[in-house]
Order: structure tokens, then C-alpha cells, then sequence
């Protein structure tokens, strides 16, 4: 693979999560999470990508968003439980995307507000359509997937340097 390939990243928030006075990290899926996961994964798996990695933040309510909804897609892809994924800020997010090899054409990140609608508009230099307004417009809901392409290496990632193609929710 040439360093000028287009790639993919699929940003998935976690689905809908109980409320909790205990330890957030330990969340699980309210019950609409539970059921919109797996219609993401559909979603995601007839989008056609076939994410070679996963990264996942180690949150109860994202690895249970990923569990339920990797059962969906035709392959499985390698899973990284991410330690850093968790309440990252925009520039932690973008060093771990800057971190993954050349080797990976599509990966799916899984994780948290606001990072991952930050993530998502930070690096959308472009968009088809009213893609961006839209995405915007919503607020990254729970379980609800951006898709962005970009070329070149994962460590030239930086602001703006994607095409927002996909934005999807199970509640829009």
C-alpha cells in the first residue's frame, strides 16, 4: 500500500448508557443501547468498509456497543482496547490515529463524547452534501457513525485533512 491510498475511519459513539451514580468507566447499555448497537453494526456492515482494526476505549458501554455490534459485520476486525481512548481530548485522539500502521486502510474508533464528535469535525476539511451541517446539527447521538476518508499515512492526520462521506443515526 502507497502512503497515497485513500483510507477510512469510522468513528462510532458508544450507544445509549445507564445513568449511574457509581463509577462512570463501569456504565453498561440501557436497554435502547442494547438494541441500537447491533443496528449500527448492521449499518456499518452494509456500508460495505471492512475495518482492518478496531480501537476501542475500555469503558463498559463502549465494549458492549462494540461486542453487540461486530456480530454484524461479515469479518471480524483485530480489536485494540484503548486505555487513552477514554475522556481523550481531541489532540490524544488524533496522536492515537497518528500512532496506527500504514498497513491498516479502515478502522473503526469506538468512544465518547464529546471526542468523538470533535474528532469527526476537526478532521472534516470537506463534506458531501449538508453532511457536516447535519452531523452538527444532531450532536453525535448515541451510536451514531461518521465516516471520513483521507490519503496518505496515519501520521499525517491532523485537522481537516478529511472528507466527511457518511453520517448516520439510528434515531435520524
Amino acid at each position: 500500500m502507497s502512503s497515497s491510498d485513500t483510507r477510512r475511519i469510522v468513528i462510532l459513539r458508544h450507544a445509549k448508557a445507564e445513568w449511574s451514580d457509581g463509577d462512570d468507566h463501569e456504565r453498561p447499555l440501557a436497554e435502547r443501547g442494547r438494541k441500537d448497537a447491533p443496528v449500527a453494526g448492521r449499518w456499518l456492515a452494509g456500508s460495505g468498509i471492512a475495518p482492518g482494526l478496531a480501537m476501542c476505549s475500555t469503558s463498559a458501554r463502549t465494549r458492549e456497543t462494540w461486542k453487540l455490534a461486530v456480530h454484524e459485520l461479515p469479518e471480524r476486525p483485530r480489536t485494540v482496547y484503548e486505555d487513552r481512548m477514554y475522556e481523550a481530548s481531541l489532540g490524544e485522539l488524533i496522536a492515537l490515529l497518528n500512532e496506527v500502521s500504514d498497513e491498516v486502510n479502515d478502522l473503526v474508533l469506538i468512544g465518547h463524547n464529546p471526542g468523538m464528535h470533535g474528532l469527526a469535525d476537526a478532521l472534516a476539511g470537506e463534506s458531501e452534501g449538508d453532511l457536516l451541517a447535519r452531523m452538527n446539527r444532531s450532536g453525535f447521538p448515541t451510536a451514531a457513525i461518521a465516516v471520513l476518508t483521507f490519503s496518505g499515512s496515519w501520521k499525517d492526520v491532523e485537522h481537516g485533512v478529511g472528507r466527511l462521506i457518511a453520517f448516520w443515526s439510528p434515531h435520524a
